[in-house]
């Protein structure tokens, strides 16, 4: 029998971590091709981050409340649903709605919990593998035995880049912050391990690739980076820009990018439609979920707090030693 009511996190208004409080709501109902989730655990990402600050209102019809990606029991089955029962163990993309004890997610987006996992561990799996595997296979075209240029080594989405780019026989160079940060990086199969505080990440790719350049580049940071991409970028690279934490207006010499043939996209993950993630979902599960069932591939988890504690939570992902995913558990 579920209950009625459930506990959530709510932002009281846009800012900082201490916006986040919780609160309590009516236990939401999945429609047609949904299946509803008493979460376990729900994975934190910078969109939330983004979110809270009032960057990153949510689409239409999406939940307000903040989460994208959790794991957990099915609870009950919106009409039309044929793979799942309740009981069964998955973790799903949501378009919002995860900081809570309960989540509805469409069917097409939830995949079963990878042998092997805890629930802790699936809850940080989807928004950031989506990312990955979106950005890097998909839109970067990343093919085995090039070369992977990853900012923001240590994140949740660096750290999972690395491994799953390295699974699938490619070679990967990332940018931290800190001798600690590539030490971890190197550990999970990065070739090398950048310190921007100490080195040019540009000469540091050429020497490391031979002069050739990195075949992809997969970008959080922007701002001046996006035109040092172009010169770390191999002939016929891809840069695709994923966040902007330095800052979406910059000033780049595009003569570069005709000259090499480059390929400057991006995209963000939350406002593609249902039949995109979908298609993702259905790739994920079967070039990705082996790699994880066979422990190439394995999310790193930084820390874990109660979902009463989102805002401890979020003080730890606003604070830039951390490494890895952080995530909420809810029971």
């Amino acid at each position: 029998m579920l209950p009625t009511t459930m506990t959530v996190i709510e932002a009281k208004g846009a800012g900082g971590p201490e916006v986040l409080a919780p609160g309590t709501r009516p236990v939401p109902s999945p429609g047609p091709g949904e299946v509803l989730i008493a979460v376990e655990a729900a994975g934190i990402n910078r969109p939330d981050v983004l979110q809270r600050q009032g960057l990153y209102p949510p689409p239409k019809g999406a939940s307000d409340l903040l989460g994208l990606e959790v794991a957990g029991k099915v609870a009950a089955l919106g009409e039309g649903i044929v793979r799942y029962k309740p009981g069964d163990l998955v973790c799903a993309l949501v378009n919002g709605g995860g900081y809570a004890e309960y989540a509805v997610a469409p069917e097409s987006a939830t995949l079963p919990v990878p042998q092997g996992l805890s629930l802790t561990e699936a809850a940080a799996l989807p928004e950031t593998v989506f990312t990955v595997w979106h950005n890097v296979f998909e839109r970067g075209g990343l093919k085995p035995g090039q070369w992977l240029l990853v900012h923001g080594g240590a994140s949740g989405i660096g750290t999972t880049a690395i491994q799953m780019a390295t699974a699938l026989g490619a070679k990967v160079i990332v940018t931290v912050g800190s001798a600690g940060k590539a030490r971890a990086c190197e550990a999970l199969g990065a070739v090398r391990a950048v310190n921007y505080r100490e080195e040019d990440f540009v000469e540091a790719v050429r020497e490391t690739t031979a002069g050739k350049g990195a075949n992809v580049i997969l970008d959080m940071v922007g701002g001046d980076y996006i035109e040092r991409d172009l010169r770390a970028a191999a002939d016929e690279g891809s840069i695709v820009q994923i966040a902007f934490l330095k800052g979406s207006k910059v000033e780049i010499d595009l003569m570069r990018l005709m000259m090499r043939r480059l390929t400057l996209t991006g995209s963000t993950l939350r406002a593609q439609s249902a039949e995109a993630k979908a298609r993702m979902a259905r790739a994920i599960e079967e070039r990705i979920w082996p790699l994880v069932e066979g422990g190439k591939v394995k999310p790193v988890i930084d820390s874990t707090f109660a979902l009463k504690d989102a805002s401890a939570a979020h003080a730890r992902i606003d604070d830039p030693d951390h490494v890895g995913k952080i995530v909420l558990v809810a029971r």
